[in-house]
């Protein structure tokens, strides 16, 4: 269960970094809120669809499962890694909507569709890892908010690189055990 927790809040750090971007505009009522539902159960939803993916193909593929999920998780570590070290779309949203925050929950959850995978080589139970994923994320996706709100965006980038980060460890421990 422990890899479970890591893993959700690795996951969570994109969300975390837009967070911190989207309270930067200012002090928006309850957009903390909406942050951390929108964020949340986007993070929840992806990676249980990843994990039904993934058990639909570990049959075919269980010989190599381990390699499969270290590349998924190195990728997209490497991506948050990439992407912390560059400019943030966050500077180019001018009005937070609803369909805005649809977007950037699609757009900060396909990450997590893919890590999804790696919870077949776990043993947990997949609802309760995905609910975990999701409220550790709304937590996050709140305290985000709530820091871009007083400090700006200096904390954005490095959430992001810290996510990446631990991703690819979780991939290369995958590797090793």
């Amino acid at each position: 269960m422990f890899e479970v927790i890591v893993l959700a809040v690795a996951l969570s750090m994109d969300a975390f970094a837009v967070s911190i971007g989207l309270g930067s505009k200012g002090n928006i009522k309850g957009l903390g809120l909406k942050a951390g539902l929108y964020f949340g159960a986007f993070q929840a939803l992806m990676p249980f669809l990843g994990y039904l993916g993934g058990k639909g193909v570990l049959g075919w593929v269980d010989a190599y499962a381990h390699w499969i999920a270290f590349g998924l998780l190195a990728l997209i570590g490497g991506k948050m890694i990439y992407e912390g070290l560059q400019e943030g779309i966050e500077e180019d949203i001018a009005a937070i909507t609803n369909k805005m925050m649809l977007l950037l929950a699609v757009a900060t959850s396909i990450d997590a569709m893919a890590a999804g995978f790696s919870l077949t080589l776990l043993e947990v139970n997949a609802y309760i890892a995905c609910l975990i994923i999701g409220v550790t994320t709304f937590a996050f996706s709140w305290l985000g908010v709530r820091i871009g709100e007083k400090s700006g965006t200096w904390l954005e980038s490095k959430a992001e690189i810290f996510g990446g980060v631990v991703l690819i460890l979780i991939g290369v421990k995958m590797l090793v055990i």
